[in-house]
């Protein structure tokens, strides 16, 4: 599972998904990608699990770029626990997503395997996503 080797502070307040991305709206390295549509906390398991969805459908062939990190820390208290006594334990990462941002990335495939595998990853995705292509610019 994904998470960061080390953060400056182990617990964060929970933030606002307001506006849309600024950064990573792009193709950079990839032909295809998958783009957000909406505001989301994407889990380090979510991600996790694309990554699988793409190896599988790709058949191992090509290469899959994820351009997204779960660095944020939600925390949980356990079950049955009565109020107080300060905030839960750290329970999961997961990466902020606001609209506009590309994040997978394949290149090395054919078109219609790329867009199968896409397609079959955005179903493991709790937000809608579209499929975006390279654009070919001429000279």
């Amino acid at each position: 599972m994904l998470m960061p080797k080390r953060v400056k502070f182990r617990k964060q307040q929970r933030g606002r998904l307001k506006g849309k991305e600024t950064r990573a709206t792009e193709l950079e390295m990839g032909e295809f990608g998958l783009q957000a549509l909406e505001p989301a906390w994407i889990t380090a398991r979510q991600i996790e699990a694309v990554r699988r969805v793409l190896v599988r459908e790709m058949k191992r062939r090509g290469r899959q770029i994820i351009r997204i990190f779960p660095d944020k820390p939600v925390t949980a208290k356990p079950a049955e626990t009565r109020m107080g006594k300060g905030k839960g334990a750290v329970d999961h990462w997961v990466a902020v997503v606001k609209p506009g941002r590309i994040m997978f990335e394949v290149s090395g495939v054919p078109e219609e395997v790329a867009r199968h595998a896409l397609t079959q990853a955005a179903y493991k995705l709790p937000i809608k996503c579209q499929i975006v292509a390279k654009t070919e610019e001429v000279a």
